[in-house]
C-alpha cells in the first residue's frame, strides 16, 4: 500500500487508477472518520475517474504520529494538551496532502472533503497550486463568523470517556443522521459501526483532529480560492448548521451552492445517488472547461 512520511506520521492512501479521464478525484473524511464514509462515491466515480482515497493522520492505516506519552495520559490531561499545540492543524493535514498528491505525481485534482475534509480542502486550495475544483460538504470557512455546531450535539459527539466503543461510536453517530434513516437502516448503520470501529481515529487521534478544527478560520482569505467550488449541504443537518454553506457561497469567488432537503451531516450516505448526480454534472463540466 502506498505511504508517505510527513511531520512524524506515515501517512496511507488508496490510488484506485481504473478510470483515467481527466484529473483524479481526492475524498477527504470527516472528523475521526475512516475511508469508510465516502465508500458510495468512490464505488460510483472510481470506474469513471481515477481516485484517491487518503486516510486522515489518525484514522485507519496512517499512524497518528502524536507522542507516545500523550496517547497513555489520563483523558483530561490528554485534552487539555491536544486541544493546544500538540493537536493537529488543519495546514498540516493540508501539508499532508500535499505530499500524498505529491507521491502520486498528479499536478491537478478535484477535492471533494466534509466536515474537517472540507476545511482541509478550502486550505489546500489557498496554500497549494494541485487543486482543480472542491466540493464542500457539510463543513465551514471556522472563526467566530462560523454558525456553532448546537451545545447538545457537541455533547453527543464527544461522548464519555470509558464507555463501550461500539456504545460510544453509535451515539457519536447519531446526531450525523436523520431519525428517519436510523429507523429504517438498523443493519446498515450496525455495518457502519465495524467500519468505524476497524478505520477510525482512537480516542487520542479525533482530540487532535478536533484541535485542528478548533483552530482553523480563513473566513477572511477564501477569495484566494480561485477554482470552481461546489458547496453541498443538507437543510436538516445538526452538525454543522447549514448557514455556513451560505457563507461560503458567498465568499468563494467561483461556488455553487446545493442544498439536500431535509439532508442530515450524512448526506452523502442518505442520499447517495443524488450526491454522485451532483458530482458527476460537476466534474463534467470540468472536463469540458
Amino acid at each position: 500500500m502506498p505511504r508517505v512520511s510527513g511531520d512524524g506520521a506515515s501517512i496511507h492512501y488508496e490510488y484506485d487508477d481504473r478510470g483515467g479521464d481527466g484529473e483524479p478525484v481526492v475524498f477527504l473524511q470527516e472528523l475521526g472518520y475512516g475511508r469508510w464514509m465516502w465508500r458510495w462515491q468512490r464505488e460510483a466515480l472510481a470506474p469513471e475517474r481515477d481516485v484517491i482515497a487518503p486516510d486522515t493522520r489518525g484514522t485507519g492505516r496512517s499512524t497518528a504520529g502524536l507522542p507516545p506519552v500523550v496517547s497513555r495520559l489520563p483523558r483530561r490531561l490528554r485534552s487539555s494538551l491536544l486541544s493546544g499545540s500538540a493537536g493537529y492543524s488543519v495546514e498540516g493535514l493540508a501539508a499532508d496532502l500535499e505530499a500524498v498528491l505529491s507521491d502520486v505525481g498528479t499536478r491537478r485534482a478535484h477535492l471533494v472533503g466534509v466536515g474537517l475534509g472540507g476545511m482541509v480542502a478550502q486550505q489546500y486550495a489557498i496554500e497549494y497550486s494541485r487543486a482543480e475544483s472542491l466540493t464542500l460538504c457539510s463543513t465551514s470557512h471556522g472563526g467566530l463568523d462560523a454558525v456553532a455546531i448546537p451545545d447538545d450535539v457537541r455533547a453527543q459527539l464527544v461522548g464519555e470517556s470509558g464507555a463501550n466503543e461500539r456504545d460510544a461510536l453509535r451515539r457519536r453517530l447519531r446526531p450525523a443522521f436523520s431519525e428517519r434513516f436510523v429507523n429504517r437502516n438498523p443493519h446498515l448503520l450496525d455495518r457502519i459501526i465495524e467500519w468505524g470501529l476497524e478505520q477510525n481515529a482512537d480516542e487520542p487521534a479525533r482530540e487532535a483532529q478536533a484541535a485542528a478544527i478548533t483552530s482553523f478560520d480563513v473566513s477572511d482569505r477564501l477569495e484566494r480560492i480561485r477554482v470552481p467550488t461546489l458547496v453541498i449541504h443538507g437543510t436538516n443537518d445538526r452538525v454543522t448548521p447549514p448557514g455556513n454553506a451560505r457563507l461560503l457561497e458567498e465568499a468563494i469567488p467561483d461556488a455553487r451552492l446545493e442544498l439536500i432537503e431535509d439532508g442530515s451531516h450524512c448526506f452523502f450516505i442518505e442520499e447517495a445517488e443524488r450526491t454522485n448526480e451532483l458530482l458527476r454534472s460537476f466534474l463534467a463540466r470540468r472536463l469540458e472547461a
